[in-house]
């Protein structure tokens, strides 16, 4: 885990992220990125969706040549080969190599094997006795348990899963000399396993991957073993930390919260609707150890709700503030767990880099929470919000441990 994950800030403790104030939206205006870079930070729902989608505003340019710094620290954002990190006709052939495995179709064929997955681990958490680490029992290991099976992982050394997750997604927690060399290992671990899986393939993600690519054609080994280890990453740690952060929420004091929690047991519809709002609402991270947004820069001028963004420039497309723009969701005095989204939320992004794994992150969210509140309907914290061990100098956050009793 991070090396400062039990420090507070100066003026206290760290709060819950549900209760973040996010960024007043309005036209972009300039800030400034902690390299000094100067960033066009974008509020509105309707212009940061434009930014995400853009042609003129993309990722690869990030790491040109000219380009200003937009890190101090390498993490995973920044490796070249991901996908994350190419355009254009590149990234549509890489991202055709994946994206079969992971619409909703397919992902609705896991849902069985999934629940079973749910239900082993609240029969350990139930038979663990209460109070209990809700995180250790629950919500880490689930994601782990979906990624390690997708990928033919059985028997990962699920330490060695988590040092290096913290370290590709480290802000300020590890040193650059410790993410190298963790990322180094990281990417040796991925390429052995594309090896491996060209020598024997099975029945699994990293083989599929294998197959359409030599179908496809132009996909480069470092561009796999980068896929890999994306995949690795992002198939638990947004997951670990929706969940974890949404159970902050249900099971605190707020009885709208905890009114919430017996609907989400009844029905699996109102689990769906809860988690919506739980991914639109709550944010995966805070600007003390996140960028400011996702970033984009501009290979033309664009303009974007009225202000014109010169070629060149940084842009940071803020999908907290958007998620919460009063323009497109309306502030009732909370989070109305059950409202409809009439309109999506940014959550996952948009456009060509939309998140690849949104619906296996949403299924096992509704999964998780609906299974657990059905079992557990009296669940509740067994310590004050205020006492919570927070996960920081990542570019998530969310509880170290999570003390729960029933």
């Amino acid at each position: 885990m991070s090396a400062d994950q039990s420090q507070t800030p100066a003026g206290g403790p760290l709060i819950p992220l549900h209760c973040l104030q996010q960024a007043e939206p309005g036209p972009p205006r300039l800030a400034v990125l902690p390299t000094g870079t100067p960033v066009w930070l974008v509020t509105r729902h309707a212009d940061v969706r434009q930014a995400l989608t853009d042609p003129r505003l993309n990722r690869a340019s990030l790491y040109a040549p000219d380009a200003p710094a937009v890190s101090l620290i390498p993490n995973i954002l920044d490796d070249p080969d991901s996908l994350l990190n190419v355009d254009g006709a590149e990234h549509q052939r890489v991202r055709r190599t994946v994206q079969r495995a992971f619409t909703p179709r397919a992902i609705a064929r896991w849902r069985p094997w999934v629940e079973s997955v749910v239900d082993g681990l609240l029969d350990e958490l139930v038979e663990s006795g209460s109070p209990a680490d809700v995180i250790a029992g629950f919500s880490r290991p689930l994601p782990v348990a979906v990624i390690s099976r997708l990928l033919g992982l059985d028997g990962l050394d699920l330490r060695r899963l988590g040092h290096w997750s913290d370290h590709a997604l480290s802000t300020t927690a590890y040193t650059v000399e410790e993410i190298v060399t963790a990322m180094r290992e990281f990417g040796e671990f991925g390429y052995q396993l594309v090896l491996e899986r060209r020598k024997n393939p099975g029945d699994d993600l990293v083989s599929s991957l294998l197959a359409a690519a030599d179908e496809t054609g132009g996909v480069s080994e470092a561009q796999l073993t980068s896929l890999v280890c994306g995949l690795v990453v992002a198939g638990h740690e947004t997951t670990m930390t929706t969940l974890g952060n949404a159970l902050v929420y249900l099971l605190g004091d707020d009885p709208a919260a905890r009114t919430a929690w017996d609907r989400v047991g009844r029905d699996e519809e109102s689990a769906a609707q809860a988690t919506e709002q739980v991914l639109r609402s709550i944010p995966l991270g805070d600007a003390t150890d996140a960028l400011p947004g996702m970033l984009r820069r501009a290979v033309a001028e664009v303009e974007i709700g009225g202000v014109t963004i010169p070629a060149g420039s940084v842009v940071a497309a803020d999908t907290g503030a958007a998620n919460h723009d009063p323009e497109i969701y309306p502030d009732l005095g909370g989070i109305d767990l059950f409202a409809p989204l009439d309109t999506p939320s940014l959550t996952f992004g948009a456009g060509p880099h939309h998140c690849l794994g949104a619906w296996l992150a949403r299924m096992e969210l509704e999964s998780g929470l609906h299974h657990l509140a059905r079992r557990l309907p009296a669940l509740r914290l067994a310590e004050p919000v205020g006492a919570i061990e927070w996960r920081t100098g990542l570019m998530t956050r969310s509880p170290l441990t999570l003390r729960v009793a029933w």
